[in-house]
């Protein structure tokens, strides 16, 4: 098992878990672009976006509620947040699991660079 992400799932790399459960799991970004920045991705393997399935949908829709209760509980949701995922390499993807990253606590600029 190669993937950074699939080791920190399986407790191998230990990481600062905000939210777990069966399906997703939740943890703080070791290198943060903002002040309140984590990271939400499904448990299992998925490459990238374009590896989802039908059958995937609503592992998707769990990242998203559960990024939006963890921004509710850092407290930044009433002032907004961004949340972006990113598909290969041209798009930003460095680690080949999907992921959402969610980043709050000061403005966002657009475009993001």
């Amino acid at each position: 098992m190669d993937c950074l992400f699939c080791k920190i799932v399986s407790g191998d790399i230990p990481a600062t878990v905000l939210y777990e459960d069966d399906d997703v799991i939740a943890f703080e970004d070791i290198m943060p672009q903002a002040p309140t920045h984590f990271l939400v991705i499904p448990k299992r393997h998925i490459s990238t976006l374009n590896d989802l399935t039908d059958e995937d949908a609503s592992v998707v829709g769990k990242l998203q509620i559960t990024a939006a209760k963890i921004a509710k509980q850092k407290g930044i949701s009433e002032a907004g947040y961004r949340v972006a995922m990113n598909c290969n390499e041209m798009g930003g993807q460095t680690v080949y699991h999907i992921h959402m990253h969610v980043l709050g606590g000061r403005a966002m600029t657009w475009p993001p660079g």
